[in-house]
C-alpha cells in the first residue's frame, strides 16, 4: 500500500484532474444504466403488458427529491402522459429517442474521461522521468561505479512504461469500476433485495482467488524487471565496445551473451501473462456462472408463481447483472497490471530513496572567487575498504602549476577529483582560501573550475554547442577565440559545416586529437580561474601535442593549475611536481630538484621515457 500510495504521488498534481474524472466516469455509468433500465418500457411496450388502468397512478407528477424513485416516477410519468393521449408506438419512440439522448451523453462522458486519463498518464511520465533524471544527475560519482548503464537506462524506460500503465489501471481500480458496480448494485437492490443478496455470496470467493493471483503476479514481475533491464545493459555495453567487439571477432560470444538474456526475458514475461491472463477469464466465467444461478433461482419463482417480479424486470434484472461482468473483469485486469506497476515503481524508488552525499551544507557559504591556494590537510579516502590516499598534505598557490606523476592506481586523479567535490574525503581537508570545500556552495565551487579529462567527452551535437557546453550566453566570437587558442580553428573550418558540423555518438566522427582539442578549447571559453588537466594531451599525436602544450602554457601563465600526466616531458616547467606511490606523495619538488635525486623515482621514470 505504501509503495501504491507513493506511485499516485507521481501524477501530481493530480487533485482537479481525479475529481473531474471521477465525474466524467460517474455521468458514463449513469447513461450506461439508463440504456439498460428503459428496457423494461421498452419491453412491456413490444409485449403488449401496459395496461391503461396501471398507469393511472404515474398520471400525477412527482415532486422533487434527490433519489432513485424521483427519477423513476417522472419517467413513468412522462411514459403514461403519452401512452394516455397518444398510442403505444408513439411510447415506442419517445423510449427510442431517450436512448439514443442518453447512448450519446454516455460517450461524450467517456471521451471526456479518456482526455482526463491520458492527462494522467503524460504526468506519471514527466514527473517520474524527470525525479529519476534528477536524481540521477544529483548522486554523487561513487554511485554510478556499482551501477550498470543499462539497468539506469531500463528504469527511465521499461519501468516508468510500467508505472504510467499501472496509473491508468489505478484511476479505474479507484475511480471509476468500482462506481460502475456500485450503481449497478444499487440499481439491481432496487429491483430485488432477494436476488442481490444471493448474488453476493459468490463474490469473497471469486475476490480471494484473485488476490492470490495478484501476489503472485508481483513478485514475478519484480523478476521481470531485472531480466529487462539486464537486456537493456548488454545493448548499451555492445554499442559502446562495438569496435572492440569486431577487433576480437567477437560478434558470437556477444550474440550468444544477449540471446540468453533475452529469452530469460521472454520466458519471464510469458509467465507473468499467464498469471496476469488468467485473472480477467477467471472473473468473466465466475460472473457467467453467478449469471446462470440467477437465472434458475428467479426463473424458478417467477415459474412457480413466488416472484413480485415481472417478466420484463427479470430479464432487465439479469442484463443489468451481465454488465456487472465488465467492470469486474475490468478489476481484475488493474490489479494485474497495477501489481507490475507496483514492482516497476520499487524500482524507481530505490534510486530516488538513494541518499544525496555530495549536497550544500545548510549554511553553505558561496565562492565569489579564488584569492589565495588550494591546500590539501592530512588527507586520506578511500572508496570502499582499500586507501586510495593517505595523508596527503600539499599546497597549490594561486598562479602556480602543480603536476602530480606517479605509476597508474597511484591516486592522481583521485586527488583532482577531491577539489570540485566530485567525492567527499573521509579524514582531513580540502580547503580552498581556507575554507572546507564541504562548506562551499557546490555550483559556485564547480564555477571557479575547468576541468579537461583523459577521455575527451563529446555530445551528440554541434561542434559549436560542445565547446560553449556549460556556457550557453557565450559569444560566437568568443567561442572562436577559444577554438584559436586550443589549434582547433583551423580543422573545424575544413569540416562539412564548419562550428555547426555534428559530431556523432561521443564525437565518433573526430579523430582522438581533434576531439581533446575541442574539449580543451571548452575549458579555456569557461575561463575558469582553477584548471585541472588530468591527462589533457594523452590522445594526442606529437604535432597537436606540441600545438596544444604551448596554448596551455599561455592559457596557465596567470591561472592555478593542477596537472596530472605520464608524459614527464609536458611538467617539466611546472612550479611543482608531487611523486605519488601506493597513494602516499613520496617525493615533492621541481623538475631540476627531482633528477638530483640519485635513487628517485621521477628521475627513474624520467630516464624510462627518455631513452
Amino acid at each position: 500500500m505504501k509503495t501504491f500510495l507513493r506511485a499516485i504521488q507521481l501524477t501530481q498534481p493530480i487533485g482537479g484532474i481525479a475529481l473531474a474524472y471521477f465525474i466524467y466516469a460517474f455521468f458514463y455509468n449513469v447513461f450506461g444504466l439508463v440504456n439498460f433500465v428503459l428496457l423494461k418500457p421498452l419491453l412491456d411496450v413490444l409485449f403488449n403488458s401496459v395496461e391503461p388502468t396501471a398507469l393511472q397512478k404515474y398520471l400525477t407528477p412527482p415532486d422533487f427529491s434527490w433519489s432513485l424513485a424521483y427519477f423513476e416516477r417522472t419517467f413513468n410519468y412522462y411514459f403514461a402522459q403519452i401512452i394516455v393521449h397518444y398510442d403505444k408506438f408513439t411510447a415506442l419512440q419517445f423510449v427510442c429517442v431517450i436512448i439514443v439522448i442518453s447512448v450519446l451523453c454516455k460517450n461524450l462522458f467517456y471521451y471526456l474521461s479518456m482526455l482526463t486519463r491520458e492527462s494522467i498518464k503524460v504526468n506519471v511520465i514527466k514527473n517520474a522521468r524527470g525525479k529519476l533524471y534528477h536524481k540521477i544527475t544529483a548522486l554523487q560519482l561513487g554511485y554510478f561505479s556499482n551501477q550498470r548503464k543499462g539497468d539506469l537506462l531500463a528504469r527511465m524506460t521499461a519501468d516508468v512504461g510500467e508505472v504510467e500503465g499501472a496509473s491508468q489501471f489505478g484511476l479505474d481500480l479507484v475511480l471509476r469500476d468500482p462506481l460502475a458496480l456500485i450503481l449497478h448494485f444499487v440499481i439491481l437492490f432496487s429491483i430485488s433485495v432477494e436476488m442481490t443478496l444471493f448474488t453476493l455470496l459468490i463474490l469473497p470467493i471469486s475476490g480471494g482467488l484473485i488476490a492470490l493471483l495478484s501476489k503472485k503476479l508481483r513478485r514475478k514481475s519484480i523478476a521481470g524487471q531485472q531480466y529487462i533491464a539486464n537486456v537493456v545493459s548488454i545493448v548499451e555495453e555492445t554499442l559502446g565496445a562495438l569496435r572492440i567487439i569486431k577487433a576480437y571477432n567477437a560478434t558470437g560470444y556477444v550474440r550468444q551473451k544477449f540471446d540468453d538474456a533475452n529469452q530469460q526475458y521472454g520466458r519471464q514475461i510469458y509467465s507473468i501473462a499467464r498469471t496476469r491472463e488468467l485473472a480477467s477469464p477467471f472473473s468473466e466465467f465466475a460472473g457467467v456462472f453467478v449469471v446462470a444461478l440467477i437465472l434458475l433461482y428467479g426463473g424458478s419463482l417467477i415459474l412457480s408463481d413466488n416472484s413480485s417480479l415481472s417478466a420484463s424486470e427479470f430479464i432487465m434484472y439479469l442484463v443489468i447483472f451481465s454488465q456487472i461482468i465488465t467492470p469486474a473483469k475490468a478489476i481484475s485486469t488493474a490489479i494485474g497490471n497495477i501489481q507490475r506497476g507496483l514492482a516497476a515503481s520499487e524500482r524507481i524508488f530505490e534510486i530516488l530513496d538513494t541518499p544525496t552525499q555530495i549536497q550544500d551544507q545548510t549554511n553553505a557559504q558561496k565562492l565569489t572567487s579564488f584569492e589565495q591556494q588550494i591546500a590539501f590537510k592530512d588527507v586520506s579516502f578511500r572508496y570502499e575498504e582499500r586507501w586510495i590516499l593517505q595523508n596527503i598534505n600539499f599546497t597549490l598557490q594561486k598562479g602556480e602549476k602543480v603536476a602530480l606523476v606517479g605509476e597508474t592506481g597511484s591516486g592522481k586523479s583521485t586527488i583532482a577529483d577531491l577539489i570540485p567535490r566530485f567525492y567527499d574525503v573521509q579524514v582531513g581537508e580540502v580547503l580552498i582560501d581556507g575554507i572546507n570545500v564541504k562548506n562551499l556552495q557546490n555550483e559556485s565551487l564547480l564555477d571557479k573550475m575547468g576541468i579537461v579529462t583523459q577521455e575527451a567527452i563529446l555530445f551528440n551535437d554541434t561542434i559549436y554547442n560542445n565547446i560553449a557546453f556549460g556556457t550557453p550566453h557565450a559569444r560566437p566570437e568568443a567561442v572562436e577565440q577559444a577554438a584559436q587558442i586550443a589549434n582547433a580553428h583551423d580543422f573545424i573550418l575544413k569540416t562539412e559545416q564548419g562550428y555547426q558540423t555534428v559530431v556523432g555518438d561521443r564525437g565518433m566522427k573526430l579523430s582522438g586529437g581533434q576531439k581533446q582539442r575541442i574539449t580543451i578549447a571548452r575549458a579555456i571559453l569557461k575561463n575558469p580561474p582553477i584548471l585541472i588537466l588530468d591527462e589533457a594531451t594523452s590522445a594526442l599525436d606529437t604535432e597537436s601535442e606540441k600545438l596544444v602544450q604551448d596554448a596551455l602554457h599561455n592559457l596557465m601563465q596567470h591561472r592555478t593549475a593542477l596537472i596530472i600526466a605520464h608524459r614527464l616531458s609536458t611538467v617539466q616547467d611546472a612550479d611543482k611536481i608531487l611523486v605519488l606511490k601506493n597513494g602516499q606523495i613520496v617525493e615533492e619538488g621541481n623538475h631540476e630538484t627531482l633528477m638530483q635525486k640519485e635513487d628517485g623515482i621521477y628521475k627513474r621514470l624520467n630516464l624510462l621515457q627518455t631513452n
